[in-house]
């Protein structure tokens, strides 16, 4: 009852009073009509510039944590060849140092889920932040292989709460129109860190071996201060707060991030009753999740599935073994060797901004299905061009354009797209733990990919290697006709609809409730 009066009172004050005026100053000629028109437009624009700003502004903010995830990729690939000159590493400490840390963030994304519930959002990424970079500090000074190791693991946890908390983050916070862009900002801050990464390495690859991979890994402590920066200024999810009972705060940040003041209330109350506060709905998460609804099912297999095959198409493969891949192709200098590394960086930074512009103008699919249908056949000619060509110019100029070309369909794509679609189809009140599930299975294939691809490329080649995740990729495909639906323009709260009958209704019934929704609200 609380919440009908607020809500009727919401509309009258908001939205019935401004309504009936319109109509009354468009019958009244002889009155203020016009400039009340005027005024009324010029306020609207004027709220949707500011608050488009302030929701870019959080989103760039929370997408602060991926530079640390994205930067300790790029860095990596340049630095292992360092740290094995200078603390004579084996191949196998090579792959266990570079793969470890996808392991290990396992561990901080299946805690961020929960502790994301504990403590809220924005508090989760200021802890990823504070682990991660007591773990850099520790691989800067690190002596030995072990105590690097022990670095590596800290750094790989607090990337593993970073990871799966910026996009549920930005998901929550963002108007439905712009949801899509702003949710692929984690992955643009991941690629802005791999491209910063490889320059780093190009730029101190000069310095002595003892030193140089020592200062690559401490730099990547520099945006923690900017993160600590970023917490004093964006605000808690609405979502979260309404599950803490704190709806006047939800209705607060809500009405900083909402264009329009009189769906406010509306959508507090879609909020609420999806989080089941209206009901009384009070279920064990984790129970629900071991034993889902088939809704919740076919949400599971959608997450869950994604993101693996992000993985197992073998990007950080392409990225943390660049140097290794080129020097296969016949690249034989260290410098140049980076070189290369940085024009790939380039590549795939450059592209995700192609899938920034589109993602919410012609729908999540059809992206997935030009960067998994191009990855494929760029990862079949990367085969070709390390089995079949030898090292010779044509070989080298084959391979480089293979691996730029994989990284920008995955940029297009694969990358922001999969952890967009993660943040949006589940129910609020499982959000955050089965996201969290999510990008556990993000992080165990690549790290099963980092770890083993040196050993499986001695045993096969390179070449073979990548033919193997070409034959991934091509699966890929299948996966995204049969399992991912299209999201764009939906608010949270009706994507659930698209699995409450199964995939097959995607196209008509729930569509055609979405039309008449927003019809009413007209």
């Amino acid at each position: 009852m609380g919440l009908v009066s607020v809500q009727e009172n919401g509309n009258t004050e908001v939205g019935v009073n401004n309504k009936y005026r319109r109509m009354d100053s468009q019958t009244n000629d002889d009155d203020f009509g016009d400039d009340y028109d005027a005024s009324q437009h010029h306020h609207q624009m004027e709220r949707r510039r500011t608050t488009r700003k302030f929701v870019f502004a959080c989103s760039v903010f929370a997408s602060l944590n991926n530079v640390l995830l994205g930067y300790d990729v790029g860095v990596m690939s340049g630095a292992i060849l360092f740290i094995q000159e200078d603390l004579n590493i084996t191949e196998v400490q090579e792959e266990l140092l570079v793969g470890i840390l996808s392991v290990v963030s396992l561990l901080g994304s299946l805690g961020g889920g929960r502790t994301s519930d504990a403590i809220g959002r924005k508090w989760t990424m200021g802890l990823a932040a504070i682990v991660f970079q007591a773990g850099a500090a520790i691989m800067t000074l690190a002596p030995s292989f072990e105590v690097l190791m022990i670095g590596r693991i800290l750094a790989g946890v607090g990337i593993g709460f970073g990871v799966m908390i910026a996009p549920v983050y930005i998901a929550e916070i963002s108007p439905t129109i712009i949801r899509g862009s702003l949710t692929s900002f984690p992955e643009i801050f991941i690629n802005l860190g791999i491209l910063l990464g490889y320059v780093s390495n190009y730029t101190f690859s000069g310095l002595p071996a003892h030193t140089n991979w020592r200062i690559m890994l401490a730099v990547g402590i520099l945006p923690s201060v900017f993160i600590a920066f970023a917490l004093c200024i964006i605000p808690e999810s609405p979502r979260w707060l309404v599950m803490q009972n704190r709806v006047d705060e939800a209705r607060s940040v809500l009405l900083k991030t909402n264009e329009n003041e009189a769906e406010v209330e509306e959508r507090l109350a879609e909020i609420q009753l999806a989080a089941g506060l209206n009901n009384g709905e009070e279920k064990a998460v984790w129970r629900e999740l071991l034993n889902p609804s088939p809704a919740l099912c076919r949400m599971l297999i959608t997450g869950f599935g994604i993101q693996c095959f992000q993985q197992i198409t073998g990007i950080d493969a392409t990225v943390y073994y660049s140097p290794e891949i080129f020097k296969s192709a016949g690249i034989t200098d260290n410098t140049k060797l980076l070189a290369a590394t940085v024009a790939v960086g380039v590549t795939k930074t450059a592209f995700i901004l192609i899938a920034i512009l589109l993602i919410d103008k012609v729908g999540r699919k059809p992206l997935l299905y030009v960067s998994t249908i191009g990855m494929t056949m760029c990862l079949f000619s990367l085969g070709a061009a390390l089995s079949f060509f030898g090292q010779g110019s044509f070989g080298i100029a084959l391979a480089i354009l293979s691996v730029c070309g994989n990284v920008a369909f995955f940029s297009v794509g694969m990358g922001p797209v999969c952890w967009v679609v993660t943040s949006e189809i589940f129910p609020l009140r499982v959000r955050a733990q089965a996201s969290a599930l999510g990008a556990v299975g993000n992080r165990v294939c690549s790290g099963f990919v980092a770890m083993s691809f040196l050993s499986v490329s001695r045993a096969i080649t390179v070449g073979g290697t990548f033919f193997i995740f070409s034959a991934f990729s091509a699966l890929s495909v299948a996966f995204v006709y049969k399992f991912i639906p299209e999201t764009k323009g939906k608010s949270l709260e009706e994507i659930e609809l698209l699995f409450q009958d199964g995939y097959e209704l995607q196209g008509s019934e729930v569509q055609l409730g979405d039309v008449e929704h927003l019809v009413q609200k007209e």
